[in-house]
C-alpha cells in the first residue's frame, strides 16, 4: 500500500464516530490544561495534535515517516511537526507534561523502551496515555471463519510487536508510571469504503506464505461482495492505559 492510499484509509478510519470517541477519551485521560506541552507520537497526519490545540494544550506532532510529517505541516499551518522516534524523542528530561501514543506501540521492535523513553521526557506528575490493536484480536463476519483466522494470525505474526497493546498496562507498570488504568472500547466498522483494511489482511497473509493466491482472492472477492451489499464487519478492540509519572 503506497503512503497516499494510507494516508486516505487512516483519514477514513480518523472520521469514523468510534474513532473520534476514542480520540476524546485519550485526551480526557491526559487531562489537558491550557499550555501544557504534550507529544504526539506517532502523530500521522496530525489530526490529533489540531484537535489537542483546539482544548488548549500546545502538543508536539512526532513521527518516523518524514512524509507524514509533510502532509501534518500542510494541513496544520503554524502546528510544530518533528521527525523523530519513539526510542529517541527530541526532548529534555521531565520536559513535557503530557505523551500520548496511539496505534503506535505494535510496529516499535521494543516497546518497553519507547515507554521507557516516556518516563525520560515526562515531568513528575505528568500524564501517559497509549492507543492500541492487538493484532490477534480482529473480528471479522466470513463464510470462511477458519481461513478468516489463519488470515489474522498471519498478519499478527508480521507485526513486529502484534500484542503491545494487551500488554501496555504492564509496559507502564514496568517503566515505573504509577495510578495505571487500563480499558478497552471497541471499533465496529461496517463501511464499504473501509474495505482495504480487511483485505489487506489477506494480502498479508499471502505475503507470509500462510494462504494460496487462490486462497486470499477467493476470500477478498467475498469480502467485496459484502460490501457492495452492505454486509460487511469488522470489530477491532482498542486498548486504552493511563498513568502518571510519580
Amino acid at each position: 500500500m503506497s503512503n497516499n492510499t494510507l494516508i486516505a484509509l487512516l483519514d477514513r478510519v480518523d472520521r469514523h464516530p468510534g474513532q473520534v470517541a476514542l480520540r476524546a477519551r485519550s485526551y480526557e485521560l491526559l487531562g489537558l490544561a491550557a499550555g501544557s506541552r504534550v507529544a504526539d507520537v506517532g502523530c500521522g497526519a496530525g489530526t490529533a495534535v489540531g484537535e489537542m490545540t483546539a482544548l488548549g494544550a500546545e502538543p508536539i506532532g512526532l513521527d518516523v515517516d518524514g512524509q507524514m510529517i509533510e502532509v501534518a505541516r500542510a494541513r496544520h499551518p503554524g502546528l510544530e511537526f518533528r521527525r523523530a522516534d519513539a526510542c529517541d524523542l527530541p526532548f529534555w528530561d521531565g520536559e513535557l507534561a503530557g505523551y500520548r501514543a496511539d496505534k503506535v506501540y505494535h510496529a516499535l521492535a521494543d516497546p518497553a523502551r519507547a515507554a521507557a523513553e516516556a518516563w525520560r521526557v515526562l515531568a513528575p506528575g505528568g500524564r501517559i496515555v497509549l492507543v492500541g490493536q492487538d493484532w490477534d484480536t480482529f473480528v471479522i463476519d466470513s463464510d470462511d471463519p477458519a481461513l478468516t483466522r489463519v488470515m489474522v494470525r498471519a498478519r499478527a505474526d508480521a507485526v513486529p510487536s502484534p500484542h503491545a497493546a494487551r500488554r501496555h498496562r504492564n509496559l507502564l507498570l514496568d517503566a515505573g508510571f504509577a495510578d495505571v488504568t487500563a480499558e478497552v472500547r471497541t471499533g465496529v466498522f461496517t463501511d464499504g469504503s473501509l474495505l482495504p483494511m480487511v483485505t489487506g489482511l489477506a494480502e498479508g497473509a499471502y505475503a507470509a506464505g500462510a494462504v494460496t493466491r487462490r486462497q486470499a482472492d477467493d476470500w477478498i472477492a467475498e469480502q467485496a461482495g459484502r460490501a457492495r451489499r452492505g454486509r460487511l464487519f469488522l470489530a477491532v478492540p482498542m486498548f486504552l492505559a493511563a498513568a502518571r509519572r510519580p
